[in-house]
């Protein structure tokens, strides 16, 4: 696709534990009030709105934008999972792309939970049954340990066989986004740790240690997109735009390959990684700064391999020669990712997206990446769908 869907301005509000958070329509509208405030434009000039959450009763989304004004646009409720905000995202973009619209609302919010993440629906069969019985076989169940964990930490201990990586080096990814979210008002964990600290935690799944996995959080986050002709009648300022973008599902090597890396989503993300380099025209050594899904430090790792931001496996040196972080090869998660920033299900993508828009514009303060020229957005829900958009400035 060409350099025609311009993101015309974001939003979102401090993320934040559920003991503190507020209720979805409260941090929902204050989410699209901030974009829409930083677009320059009314509620009245949108002309669509994708609505994304998890945890929530159906049309939440028409009760989340009901308090902006009642203007009878189309309101579509998306559930992608971890990839829920991100999907609302790129639904947005394909109406603006296709020219079934010319301003578009994407939206993300989650009310949470304290405690792991954990079905509402027990009567009825399991959309990650498949994947359950596939982790299961490759290296058992234990019902005491939450299932996220088990997934992504039974990743983690095929990659350290596969190339002997050490606990400290997935230490150091968690120690750099506390270093990066000290910086970010927006994220729930700002407060430095260090590697020991992190090793000290309680053991959760194979490399995982607490401080190692994201933490349950409420939060909103929202984007306005529009076309360029849009922008030009309404004075758009914003000069960023989204130049590339895909979506993928599962394959069979998710199932077939017999390693828990592709389980959870290594191939997706590889594929839409390709998909939006050959769109763009540019190949990951181009990208100055990454957002990406972080949910547990080993998933970080093995994304850099996925994305193409180092061979594989050579994470580790990637990591150990700080080439992940500001002064290295490419910054990721200069907001502190989903380990720090907070991982409010449905915000998460547009909370990215938000902060690489920041980024671009030069607008992040303390977390600022000198000359942001391209940014990268990666998201990923099991079950699964990958969403992996690409940024820059208009041309």
């Amino acid at each position: 696709m060409s350099d025609t869907v311009r993101v015309a301005g974001v939003g979102m509000i401090p993320f934040s534990r559920p003991s503190a958070g507020e209720s979805y329509p409260v941090m929902a509208e204050r989410a699209a009030r901030s974009a829409l405030d930083d677009a320059g434009i009314p509620y009245e000039a949108v002309q669509q709105a994708y609505a994304g959450y998890v945890y929530g009763d159906s049309t939440a989304g028409q009760a989340a934008l009901y308090s902006l004004g009642l203007t009878g646009i189309p309101v579509l409720n998306v559930n992608n999972n971890c990839s829920t905000g991100s999907s609302a995202l790129w639904l947005a973009r394909q109406a603006i792309a296709s020219g079934g619209a010319d301003c578009v609302l994407a939206l993300g919010f989650e009310q949470m939970r304290p405690g792991a993440l954990g079905r509402i629906w027990d009567d009825r069969p399991d959309p990650l049954r498949r994947f359950l019985d596939r982790m299961t076989e490759l290296q058992g169940f234990d019902e005491h340990i939450p299932v996220a964990a088990q997934l992504f930490g039974g990743a983690g201990v095929a990659y350290t066989d596969a190339y002997g990586t050490g606990p400290a080096t997935f230490a150091k990814i968690a120690v750099k986004a506390r270093r990066h979210a000290a910086g970010n008002p927006y994220a729930v964990f700002r407060t430095p740790v260090t590697e020991d600290e992190v090793l000290a935690s309680p053991r959760i799944y194979g490399p995982l240690t607490r401080l190692q996995c994201c933490p349950p959080t409420c939060g909103a986050a929202a984007a306005v997109l529009c076309s360029e002709d849009f922008a030009r009648r309404h004075d758009v300022r914003s000069s960023v735009v989204i130049r590339a973008q895909a979506m993928t599902t599962d394959t069979p090597t998710t199932f077939d390959s017999g390693d828990m890396m592709r389980v959870v989503g290594y191939d997706m993300t590889r594929e839409a990684a390709r998909q939006v380099y050959e769109a763009g025209g540019i190949g990951p050594e181009d990208i100055d700064v990454v957002e990406l899904h972080d949910c547990f430090t080993v998933n970080e790792l093995i994304t850099y391999e996925a994305l193409g931001l180092t061979p594989e496996g050579s994470g580790e040196k990637f990591v150990l020669d700080g080439d992940n972080t500001y002064g290295g090869k490419v910054v990721t998660n200069p907001s502190g990712g989903l380990l720090s920033k907070g991982h409010p299900l449905g915000a998460t993508g547009l909370a990215q997206c938000a902060e690489l828009v920041w980024q671009l514009r030069g607008q992040a303060d303390a977390r600022q990446v000198d000359n942001a020229q391209t940014a990268l957005q990666h998201n990923i829900g099991l079950g699964g769908a990958c969403v992996v958009t690409l940024y820059g400035n208009a041309r």
